[in-house]
Protein backbone atom coordinates (compact mmCIF):
# COMPACT_ATOMS: atom_id res chain seq x y z
CA UNK A 1 0.00 0.00 0.00
CA UNK A 2 0.96 3.23 -0.86
CA UNK A 3 2.52 5.31 2.64
CA UNK A 4 0.39 8.63 2.09
CA UNK A 5 -2.90 6.16 1.04
CA UNK A 6 -1.81 4.27 4.70
CA UNK A 7 -1.08 7.06 6.72
CA UNK A 8 -4.22 8.84 5.93
CA UNK A 9 -6.39 5.38 6.79
CA UNK A 10 -4.40 5.23 9.94
CA UNK A 11 -5.05 8.80 10.74
CA UNK A 12 -8.91 8.32 10.14
CA UNK A 13 -8.92 5.03 12.92
CA UNK A 14 -10.66 6.76 15.93
CA UNK A 15 -8.27 4.55 17.72
CA UNK A 16 -4.59 4.56 18.55
CA UNK A 17 -3.43 2.00 15.48
CA UNK A 18 -0.39 1.24 13.84
CA UNK A 19 0.62 -1.54 11.00
CA UNK A 20 3.29 -3.99 11.00
CA UNK A 21 4.54 -5.13 7.64
CA UNK A 22 5.73 -8.99 6.42
CA UNK A 23 9.11 -8.01 8.03
CA UNK A 24 7.47 -7.11 11.42
CA UNK A 25 8.49 -3.78 11.57
CA UNK A 26 6.02 -1.11 12.16
CA UNK A 27 4.99 0.55 8.63
CA UNK A 28 2.77 3.34 9.70
CA UNK A 29 0.86 4.46 12.73
CA UNK A 30 -1.32 7.63 13.75
CA UNK A 31 -1.05 10.16 16.35
CA UNK A 32 -3.54 8.65 18.82
CA UNK A 33 -0.69 5.14 18.62
CA UNK A 34 2.68 8.14 19.27
CA UNK A 35 0.61 9.24 22.24
CA UNK A 36 0.28 5.82 23.97
CA UNK A 37 3.34 4.44 22.77
CA UNK A 38 6.14 7.19 22.20
CA UNK A 39 7.74 8.77 19.44
CA UNK A 40 9.64 7.18 16.50
CA UNK A 41 7.74 4.04 15.89
CA UNK A 42 7.99 3.82 12.03
CA UNK A 43 10.59 1.83 11.10
CA UNK A 44 11.17 -0.58 14.69
CA UNK A 45 10.54 -3.78 14.91
CA UNK A 46 7.38 -4.02 16.57
CA UNK A 47 9.07 -6.19 19.52
CA UNK A 48 11.36 -3.71 21.02
CA UNK A 49 7.84 -1.16 21.30
CA UNK A 50 5.46 -3.87 22.10
CA UNK A 51 7.02 -5.80 24.59
CA UNK A 52 4.14 -7.57 26.53
CA UNK A 53 4.45 -11.79 26.07
CA UNK A 54 0.59 -11.91 25.06
CA UNK A 55 0.64 -8.94 22.56
CA UNK A 56 3.34 -10.53 20.65
CA UNK A 57 1.86 -13.70 20.52
CA UNK A 58 -1.27 -12.41 18.96
CA UNK A 59 0.92 -10.49 16.62
CA UNK A 60 2.27 -13.58 15.60
CA UNK A 61 -0.28 -14.96 15.08
CA UNK A 62 -2.04 -12.82 13.04
CA UNK A 63 1.28 -12.26 10.97
CA UNK A 64 2.36 -16.06 10.53
CA UNK A 65 -1.56 -17.79 10.63
CA UNK A 66 -3.17 -15.32 8.66
CA UNK A 67 -5.65 -15.27 12.07
CA UNK A 68 -7.39 -11.63 14.06
CA UNK A 69 -6.16 -11.75 17.31
CA UNK A 70 -6.71 -10.13 20.46
CA UNK A 71 -4.49 -9.37 23.35
CA UNK A 72 -4.29 -7.62 26.83
CA UNK A 73 -1.91 -4.42 27.17
CA UNK A 74 -1.32 -2.96 30.54
CA UNK A 75 0.87 0.14 31.12
CA UNK A 76 1.04 0.70 34.57
CA UNK A 77 -0.26 4.36 36.20
CA UNK A 78 0.75 6.17 39.46
CA UNK A 79 -3.03 5.53 40.46
CA UNK A 80 -4.17 2.94 38.24
CA UNK A 81 -3.61 0.51 35.02
CA UNK A 82 -4.16 1.43 31.93
CA UNK A 83 -5.43 -1.20 29.85
CA UNK A 84 -6.28 -2.01 26.26
CA UNK A 85 -7.59 -4.50 24.07
CA UNK A 86 -4.92 -5.14 21.43
CA UNK A 87 -6.57 -6.57 18.04
CA UNK A 88 -4.19 -7.86 15.64
CA UNK A 89 -5.95 -8.40 12.14
CA UNK A 90 -3.91 -9.36 8.84
CA UNK A 91 -4.11 -7.17 6.21
CA UNK A 92 -2.73 -8.30 2.81
CA UNK A 93 0.74 -9.25 3.81
CA UNK A 94 0.76 -6.79 6.49
CA UNK A 95 -1.12 -6.85 10.30
CA UNK A 96 -2.99 -4.09 11.52
CA UNK A 97 -3.10 -3.43 15.34
CA UNK A 98 -5.61 -1.55 16.88
CA UNK A 99 -5.80 -0.58 20.89
CA UNK A 100 -9.20 0.03 22.73
CA UNK A 101 -9.20 1.17 25.76
CA UNK A 102 -10.87 -0.56 28.46
CA UNK A 103 -9.55 1.18 31.66
CA UNK A 104 -13.07 2.67 32.44
CA UNK A 105 -14.93 -0.61 32.25
CA UNK A 106 -12.26 -2.23 34.00
CA UNK A 107 -12.46 0.21 36.93
CA UNK A 108 -16.12 -0.03 36.71
CA UNK A 109 -15.83 -4.23 36.93
CA UNK A 110 -14.09 -3.68 39.86
CA UNK A 111 -15.94 -0.82 41.75
CA UNK A 112 -19.08 -3.43 41.40
CA UNK A 113 -17.08 -6.58 42.60
CA UNK A 114 -15.66 -4.30 45.53
CA UNK A 115 -19.02 -2.65 46.01
CA UNK A 116 -20.42 -5.96 46.16
CA UNK A 117 -18.18 -7.71 48.32
CA UNK A 118 -18.35 -4.50 50.78
CA UNK A 119 -22.29 -4.90 50.97
CA UNK A 120 -21.83 -8.71 51.60
CA UNK A 121 -19.83 -8.02 54.35
CA UNK A 122 -21.74 -5.16 55.84
CA UNK A 123 -24.68 -7.42 56.09
CA UNK A 124 -23.29 -10.83 57.09
CA UNK A 125 -21.30 -9.67 60.36
CA UNK A 126 -24.58 -8.19 62.02
CA UNK A 127 -26.83 -11.24 60.70
CA UNK A 128 -24.27 -13.72 61.94
CA UNK A 129 -24.97 -12.19 65.15
CA UNK A 130 -27.70 -11.94 65.32
CA UNK A 131 -28.02 -15.66 63.90
CA UNK A 132 -26.04 -16.81 67.00
CA UNK A 133 -27.96 -14.73 69.63
CA UNK A 134 -31.02 -16.71 68.44
CA UNK A 135 -29.34 -19.69 68.60
CA UNK A 136 -28.28 -19.25 72.09
CA UNK A 137 -31.59 -18.03 73.45
CA UNK A 138 -33.41 -21.13 71.74
CA UNK A 139 -30.48 -23.49 73.62
CA UNK A 140 -28.61 -22.61 76.57
CA UNK A 141 -30.78 -19.29 77.44
CA UNK A 142 -34.13 -20.04 77.16
CA UNK A 143 -35.44 -19.65 80.89
CA UNK A 144 -32.57 -16.69 81.42
CA UNK A 145 -34.25 -13.49 81.83
CA UNK A 146 -30.84 -11.58 82.08
CA UNK A 147 -29.34 -13.08 79.11
CA UNK A 148 -32.17 -12.72 77.23
CA UNK A 149 -32.84 -8.93 77.44
CA UNK A 150 -29.13 -8.32 77.26
CA UNK A 151 -29.26 -10.01 73.63
CA UNK A 152 -32.04 -8.60 72.60
CA UNK A 153 -30.98 -5.38 72.91
CA UNK A 154 -28.06 -6.26 71.00
CA UNK A 155 -30.02 -8.20 68.03
CA UNK A 156 -31.89 -4.73 68.24
CA UNK A 157 -29.16 -3.03 67.47
CA UNK A 158 -27.44 -5.15 64.90
CA UNK A 159 -31.06 -4.92 63.04
CA UNK A 160 -31.10 -1.31 63.13
CA UNK A 161 -27.80 -1.10 61.75
CA UNK A 162 -29.06 -3.09 58.43
CA UNK A 163 -31.99 -0.76 58.47
CA UNK A 164 -29.27 1.93 58.06
CA UNK A 165 -27.31 0.16 55.96
CA UNK A 166 -30.46 -0.57 53.17
CA UNK A 167 -31.55 3.08 53.46
CA UNK A 168 -27.79 4.65 52.72
CA UNK A 169 -27.90 2.20 49.95
CA UNK A 170 -31.31 3.28 48.44
CA UNK A 171 -30.36 6.75 48.95
CA UNK A 172 -27.04 6.16 46.76
CA UNK A 173 -28.50 4.33 44.33
CA UNK A 174 -31.35 7.09 43.91
CA UNK A 175 -28.85 9.95 44.04
CA UNK A 176 -26.82 8.37 41.90
CA UNK A 177 -29.34 7.76 39.24
CA UNK A 178 -30.37 11.34 39.26
CA UNK A 179 -26.90 12.61 39.71
CA UNK A 180 -27.35 13.42 35.82
CA UNK A 181 -30.54 15.99 36.22
CA UNK A 182 -29.82 19.42 37.48
CA UNK A 183 -32.43 20.63 39.93
CA UNK A 184 -34.89 22.97 38.17
CA UNK A 185 -36.33 25.26 40.94
CA UNK A 186 -34.97 27.53 43.26
CA UNK A 187 -34.83 26.91 47.13
CA UNK A 188 -33.89 28.71 50.19
CA UNK A 189 -30.84 26.35 51.39
CA UNK A 190 -30.35 28.65 54.26
CA UNK A 191 -33.56 27.40 55.61
CA UNK A 192 -33.29 24.12 54.67
CA UNK A 193 -29.35 24.09 56.66
CA UNK A 194 -30.99 25.79 59.70
CA UNK A 195 -33.92 23.14 59.66
CA UNK A 196 -31.83 20.47 59.35
CA UNK A 197 -28.64 21.72 62.58
CA UNK A 198 -31.99 22.35 64.56
CA UNK A 199 -32.90 18.73 64.11
CA UNK A 200 -29.79 18.18 65.61
CA UNK A 201 -29.71 19.67 68.46
CA UNK A 202 -30.79 16.89 70.95
CA UNK A 203 -27.34 14.83 69.16
CA UNK A 204 -25.28 17.62 70.12
CA UNK A 205 -26.75 18.00 73.55
CA UNK A 206 -26.10 14.45 74.25
CA UNK A 207 -23.08 14.74 73.25
CA UNK A 208 -22.22 17.52 74.87
CA UNK A 209 -21.52 19.26 71.73
CA UNK A 210 -21.92 23.59 70.81
CA UNK A 211 -23.67 24.24 67.48
CA UNK A 212 -22.99 27.54 66.26
CA UNK A 213 -24.62 28.55 63.13
CA UNK A 214 -23.89 31.64 60.95
CA UNK A 215 -25.13 33.02 57.85
CA UNK A 216 -28.49 31.10 57.90
CA UNK A 217 -30.30 34.14 58.96
CA UNK A 218 -31.08 35.41 55.22
CA UNK A 219 -32.11 33.85 52.21
CA UNK A 220 -30.11 32.26 50.27
CA UNK A 221 -32.30 30.63 47.22
CA UNK A 222 -30.24 28.23 44.26
CA UNK A 223 -31.19 25.85 42.11
CA UNK A 224 -31.43 22.61 44.83
CA UNK A 225 -33.16 19.73 45.85
CA UNK A 226 -34.72 20.12 49.05
CA UNK A 227 -34.48 16.53 50.04
CA UNK A 228 -31.20 16.24 49.07
CA UNK A 229 -29.62 19.87 50.47
CA UNK A 230 -31.07 18.49 53.61
CA UNK A 231 -29.33 15.25 53.62
CA UNK A 232 -26.25 16.99 52.99
CA UNK A 233 -26.38 19.11 56.27
CA UNK A 234 -28.07 16.22 57.85
CA UNK A 235 -25.10 14.11 57.20
CA UNK A 236 -22.03 16.36 57.57
CA UNK A 237 -23.24 18.26 60.82
CA UNK A 238 -24.21 14.15 62.56
CA UNK A 239 -20.67 13.23 61.43
CA UNK A 240 -18.81 16.72 62.79
CA UNK A 241 -21.16 15.93 66.24
CA UNK A 242 -20.29 12.29 66.46
CA UNK A 243 -16.28 12.70 65.67
CA UNK A 244 -15.90 16.17 66.63
CA UNK A 245 -15.10 15.03 70.29
CA UNK A 246 -17.41 15.95 73.48
CA UNK A 247 -17.47 19.37 75.23
CA UNK A 248 -15.96 21.12 71.47
CA UNK A 249 -18.14 22.90 69.14
CA UNK A 250 -19.27 22.51 65.68
CA UNK A 251 -19.63 25.71 63.63
CA UNK A 252 -22.19 25.59 60.67
CA UNK A 253 -21.35 28.14 58.11
CA UNK A 254 -23.48 29.83 54.66
CA UNK A 255 -21.44 32.12 53.04
CA UNK A 256 -20.97 33.23 49.15
CA UNK A 257 -17.50 33.08 47.41
CA UNK A 258 -16.43 33.93 43.64
CA UNK A 259 -15.03 31.76 41.40
CA UNK A 260 -13.72 31.96 38.04
CA UNK A 261 -16.81 29.40 37.13
CA UNK A 262 -18.97 32.06 38.83
CA UNK A 263 -20.18 33.02 41.98
CA UNK A 264 -20.77 30.03 44.79
CA UNK A 265 -22.65 29.20 47.83
CA UNK A 266 -20.24 27.18 50.60
CA UNK A 267 -21.62 25.10 53.09
CA UNK A 268 -18.66 24.72 55.93
CA UNK A 269 -18.99 22.17 59.02
CA UNK A 270 -16.03 22.52 60.72
CA UNK A 271 -15.09 20.34 63.86
CA UNK A 272 -12.88 20.69 66.71
CA UNK A 273 -12.04 16.90 66.62
CA UNK A 274 -9.08 14.78 66.28
CA UNK A 275 -8.40 15.87 62.84
CA UNK A 276 -7.33 13.34 59.57
CA UNK A 277 -4.57 11.83 58.31
CA UNK A 278 -4.00 13.82 55.25
CA UNK A 279 -3.22 10.39 52.96
CA UNK A 280 -7.02 9.30 54.23
CA UNK A 281 -8.57 12.81 52.18
CA UNK A 282 -8.63 11.69 49.00
CA UNK A 283 -10.60 8.59 49.77
CA UNK A 284 -13.15 9.66 51.99
CA UNK A 285 -16.09 9.89 49.94
CA UNK A 286 -15.45 6.76 48.75
CA UNK A 287 -18.10 4.09 49.69
CA UNK A 288 -17.62 2.11 52.60
CA UNK A 289 -14.22 3.52 53.35
CA UNK A 290 -13.50 4.49 56.94
CA UNK A 291 -10.60 5.97 58.83
CA UNK A 292 -11.72 3.37 61.71
CA UNK A 293 -14.43 0.87 61.07
CA UNK A 294 -15.03 -0.26 64.70
CA UNK A 295 -15.68 3.31 65.60
CA UNK A 296 -17.58 3.79 62.68
CA UNK A 297 -19.55 1.17 63.51
CA UNK A 298 -20.21 1.83 67.40
CA UNK A 299 -21.65 5.41 66.45
CA UNK A 300 -24.06 3.56 63.51
CA UNK A 301 -21.88 4.92 60.59
CA UNK A 302 -22.73 2.61 57.01
CA UNK A 303 -19.37 4.07 55.36
CA UNK A 304 -21.66 5.65 52.75
CA UNK A 305 -22.80 9.25 54.17
CA UNK A 306 -19.57 11.43 52.30
CA UNK A 307 -20.07 9.43 48.97
CA UNK A 308 -23.87 10.27 49.24
CA UNK A 309 -22.65 13.72 49.53
CA UNK A 310 -20.22 13.69 47.03
CA UNK A 311 -22.87 12.83 44.35
CA UNK A 312 -25.52 15.15 45.97
CA UNK A 313 -23.25 17.89 45.49
CA UNK A 314 -22.00 16.33 41.86
CA UNK A 315 -25.80 16.46 40.69
CA UNK A 316 -25.81 19.57 42.35
CA UNK A 317 -22.87 20.51 40.03
CA UNK A 318 -21.02 21.04 43.04
CA UNK A 319 -18.36 19.39 44.66
CA UNK A 320 -17.14 17.97 48.25
CA UNK A 321 -13.97 19.68 49.75
CA UNK A 322 -12.49 18.26 53.02
CA UNK A 323 -9.06 20.28 54.91
CA UNK A 324 -7.78 18.66 57.89
CA UNK A 325 -5.15 19.25 60.49
CA UNK A 326 -4.17 16.63 62.73
CA UNK A 327 -4.82 17.69 66.24
CA UNK A 328 -7.18 21.08 64.75
CA UNK A 329 -9.99 19.00 63.40
CA UNK A 330 -11.29 19.07 60.20
CA UNK A 331 -13.55 21.08 58.36
CA UNK A 332 -15.84 19.39 55.45
CA UNK A 333 -17.74 21.61 52.61
CA UNK A 334 -19.90 21.94 49.95
CA UNK A 335 -19.47 24.53 46.98
CA UNK A 336 -22.63 24.78 45.37
CA UNK A 337 -23.63 27.03 42.34
CA UNK A 338 -25.13 30.36 43.46
CA UNK A 339 -26.99 30.90 39.92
Amino acid sequence: MDQDILNEVLAGLPLPALMIGADERIVGCNTAALALLGAGLVGRHHAFVLRQPEVLQAISAALRNRLQAEARHVIPGPSHEVIHRVTAAPVGTAVLCTFEDLSDREQMDAMRRDFVANVSHELRTPLTSVLGFIETLRGPAREDAAVRDRFLAIMQTEAERMVRLVRDLLQLSKVEAQERQRPTDRHDVARLIFSAAQSLRPLAEVSHVRLVLSGLDTPVEIFADPDQITQVATNLIENAIKYGGSGKEVQVTLTHESSPRGPKVRLSVKDQGEGIESFHLPRLAERFYRIDGHRSREKGGTGLGLAIVKHIAQRHRGRLVVDSVVGQGSTFAVLLPAT
